[in-house]
């Protein structure tokens, strides 16, 4: 095959892209201000404007459509198993079926099906648990057997495919059209579109966006809403925002018109195990690649003139990945080919987008990074933004998403170099794998124990940066770890590992924990306003408590310890790090004075657990660590060999145990004379793996995984933390009081445990009572006191849910496909008494 390497020509988006925006002078003043008139901020004017806002104003530096939205593929399916990701394709697909109607402009989107190839167990096993997941929400997918392939597809090979996974609802859009269709929708009603007109800057004031410059003047404005695709990162760094986006190379190869290929006769297919997806176009084939090893670009920021950007084809580099991909379709061996497209694509470390309100500024938020999915989201996601602009909350969870869980390293040109790599191929395969693991810009942060777990054999993963050990190998070796759902060496090392902790002792490296010190005199003030439980409380009290927005939901999971009069400290999860004090500084009121400072640096937090963890810790200290000198949830000042320290006696497992704040340059030696002291105790290295298969026994939340701000304290189980009479109130009393008091909770989270060894839970997986569907699992793993997989799901039912409605109920989890008996309890099924927690 011969191949011709001419660009595509831009020129015909170009044209496409005209429009009738107004040329004239801009307003002086605006509601909304969007900045980038892709599909995602048209998407955003578009249901501004229909959800009756007056006043928008979308503002695009080029013409419509430029950037990433011309070249895009346009595929409109929902691969996937999100709650809120599932939502936003299906409101999209809707949506577009339904523009032309309203606007006169095609979309393009035509049903033509979806078919995902497994070709492999574990790729088998992965679409046999989404299409469990998407059945019980009421879509339909089909299981077909490889004659049924071959039979739908006749020009594919299908010798090695499993089965066939198959949505026939879903197809493909034109997104140049989808994107001029929601433009003129937008200005039908009342939304002004300016293009070639940049944004240079913001206007900020005491911490909050009140304008944008532009080159044609300064429009006044409450707030801005940043869709600008590629250039995110650099719009949003001109207000100090850190959003750690980057351009990847993308490819696809068109072909010259085949024989047998049609509209009907090709579907949008994937094949994932060879990172290639494949449709119909113009009577020739689209062959798409995201290949395993991707190519960072413009890692110095995408050019300022760049629009309809057609990149150079390296075709030595894709050789290898589109001769795998192009083995799907024999004719393709014989086909002529029009062009080898490559084009500019922008993706985010963990191939979510980045949405929602900055932390770092008021008023502005973000909508960019969407990692190749915008045309698949644009019209939920814009219908979603609209919403929570306007009501200032997100009608859907975006715990994963929100802009506040990027850490300001993600976006150095280091990192996001080495990241980009394995960007493409991670979305389209290997993210299917519940152990897969960044393998590039790794060893970013590293706790002082680090050296010492290496040389104790850990498997390390890495969240937020932090590398921390999952299970440890043993001394001198090196860890076995195959992506997929196999057991394997990690399931046998985590369940000695779990089952030591809980006869004897463990030792957690939880230094990627946040800790924010807040201290002032209205500190016991605001965070008394901003907790849902009461921290008025003696110096060295530990608070478990909520943090929740004026719906009465969930928005962060916290310990506060009073360590003074006017002095806290916040311990938090790493994913809501910047959240913490942002919210803070929005709830703290007119003449209220507060700091609050990032002192996680500063701790490389311990967590000694277990029933002989008091036996350990005496063992190195003068300080009584009895039950009565040191109760459950109090802090003291101690002295652990050379290191002063607090202590916090607090469990995550569901043990006697404390959290050690260790000063970070106390930490190797500390952990030294604890591991000596501990030798003939039982010490062995123990991984986070066994803390979370511990804490699923004990039904402790996750916020972000369990818990997030759909869910209020009363439906996640944790009214016990909420001090409902406390002077003052908190935020969010008013709708949690309603919530209350309006009768039994038909929705709620509750604790599952399968009746079966032999499955395993990962989340996600359909929860059936009496036969329906009721939700779905939402953390799972192997609860090796329980001797069978646990977890936690969210469910729901009209006429509200008891304790004696589980009692009565039959239930089953399907697991890939097959239904599994299990018991559900609003209790633990591990220690629901605490009798070993307050030993």
């Amino acid at each position: 095959m011969s191949l011709d390497f001419t660009a595509i020509n831009p020129a015909a988006a170009r044209a496409d892209a005209a429009s009738h925006s107004p040329t004239g002078d801009l307003p002086s003043r605006a509601q909304y201000v969007v900045v980038g008139g892709g599909v995602i901020g048209t998407s955003i004017a578009y249901h501004l404007a229909l959800l009756g806002a007056q006043d928008v104003v979308l503002l695009e530096r080029k013409q419509l459509t430029s950037g990433t939205t011309w070249h895009a593929a346009g595929e409109v399916v929902s691969g996937g198993t999100t709650e809120d990701a599932l939502w936003m394709a299906r409101y999209s697909a809707e949506l577009y079926a339904r523009l032309e109607e309203e606007t006169g402009l095609s979309t393009g989107f035509r049903q033509c099906g979806y078919l995902q190839l497994a070709t492999s167990a574990r790729a088998d096993e992965s679409l046999r648990r989404e299409t469990a997941y998407m059945r019980s929400v009421g879509m339909t997918k089909d299981v077909l057997s490889p004659r049924e392939v071959a039979d739908l597809v006749p020009l594919m090979r299908t010798d090695d495919v499993v089965h066939g996974f198959w949505t026939p609802d879903e197809g493909r859009a034109n997104p140049v059209d989808v994107t001029m269709s929601m433009a003129k929708g937008a200005r039908q009603r009342g939304a002004q579109i300016f293009e070639n007109t940049e944004v240079t800057d913001f206007v900020l004031d005491h911490g909050r966006v009140v304008g944008v410059r532009t080159e044609r003047g300064d429009i006044e404005c409450e707030k801005v809403v940043i869709a600008a695709g590629l250039w995110g990162r650099e719009v949003a760094a001109r207000a100090g925002v850190t959003v750690p986006l980057q351009a990847a190379e993308h490819y696809y190869l068109l072909t010259e018109p085949i024989a047998g290929v049609t509209p009907e006769s090709v579907p949008v297919i994937e094949d994932g195990e060879a990172y290639g997806y494949y449709r119909e176009e113009g009577g020739g084939l689209l062959v798409g690649m995201f290949e395993p090893v991707a190519k960072a670009w413009a890692l110095d920021g995408t050019p300022r003139e760049s629009a309809f950007a057609v990149l150079p084809p390296d075709w030595e580099r894709m050789a290898p990945f589109l001769e795998v991909a192009m083995q799907r379709f024999p004719a393709l061996e014989d086909a002529g080919i029009r062009t080898l497209f490559c084009g500019p694509e922008s993706f985010t470390d963990d191939l979510s987008p980045m949405l929602g309100e900055s932390p770092e500024v008021d008023g502005l938020y973000l909508a960019c990074g969407l990692n190749s999915v915008g045309i698949l989201s644009g019209g939920g996601l814009g219908h979603m933004m609209a919403q929570w602009l306007i009501e200032e909350h997100p009608p859907l969870d975006v715990t994963a998403v929100g802009v506040d869980r990027a850490h300001e390293f993600q976006a150095t040109r280091k990192f996001r170099e080495e990241r980009t790599v394995q960007r493409l191929g991670f979305l389209l395969n290997d993210l299917s794998w519940p152990n897969a693991q960044n393998e590039h810009a790794r060893d970013v942060r590293r706790s002082p124990y680090h050296p010492q777990h290496v040389a104790d054999g850990a498997h390390f993963v890495a969240t937020s940066g932090w590398e921390y050990p999952d299970y440890f190998a043993g001394t001198g070796l090196t860890p076995t770890v195959a992506w997929g759902f196999e057991r394997g060496e990690a399931f046998e090392r985590t369940r000695e590992e779990h089952l030591q902790a809980r006869e004897k002792l463990a030792i957690f490296d939880l230094s990627l924990m946040s800790h924010h010190l807040v201290q002032g005199p209205h500190a016991m003030a605001v965070l008394n306003r901003v907790c849902a439980n009461d921290v008025d409380s003696a110096v060295g009290r530990v608070v478990y408590t909520q943090w929740l927005d004026d719906r009465g939901g969930i928005i962060a999971d916290v310990t506060v310890t009073r360590l003074a009069e006017d002095q806290y400290v916040v311990v938090s999860g790493d994913t809501i790090h910047r959240r913490v004090p942002a919210w803070i500084r929005r709830q703290t009121g007119e003449g209220e004075f507060v700091t609050v400072t990032d002192v996680t640096s500063g701790h490389a937090l311990l967590s000694v657990q277990g029933p002989r963890s008091r036996e350990l810790l005496q063992r190195l200290s003068p300080d009584d660590w009895s039950d009565a000198a040191f109760p459950y949830l109090t802090a003291q000042k101690v002295e652990l060999g050379y290191t002063p320290l607090w202590a916090l006696r607090v469990t995550y497992v569901g043990e006697l145990g404390w959290d050690l704040l260790v000063p970070t340059e106390f930490g190797a030696t500390l952990y030294d004379q604890l591991r000596e002291a501990g030798a003939d105790l039982g010490f062995r290295p123990t991984g986070v793996g066994a803390l979370e298969t511990m804490r699923l026994e004990k039904a402790f939340r996750d916020m972000g995984h369990d818990i997030d701000s759909t869910d209020t304290p009363l439906e996640a189980g944790l009214g016990f933390a909420v001090a409902w009479d406390k002077p003052g109130g908190f935020v969010g009393r008013d709708a949690l009081m309603k919530h209350r008091e309006s009768g039994p909770l038909t929705s709620r989270l509750v604790n599952v445990l399968l009746g079966s060894p032999d499955h395993d839970l990962y989340g996600d997986e359909p929860v059936y009572w009496d036969d329906k569907p009721v939700g779905h699992v939402r953390s799972g793993g192997f609860g090796h006191s329980l001797g069978a997989a646990c977890g936690i799901a969210g469910i729901s039912r009209d006429g509200g849910i008891t304790a004696a409605d589980l009692a009565a109920g039959s239930f089953e989890i399907d697991v890939a496909g097959t239904r599994v008996p299990a018991q559900v309890s609003l209790k633990p099924f591990f220690d629901p008494e605490r009798s070993r927690i307050l030993a």
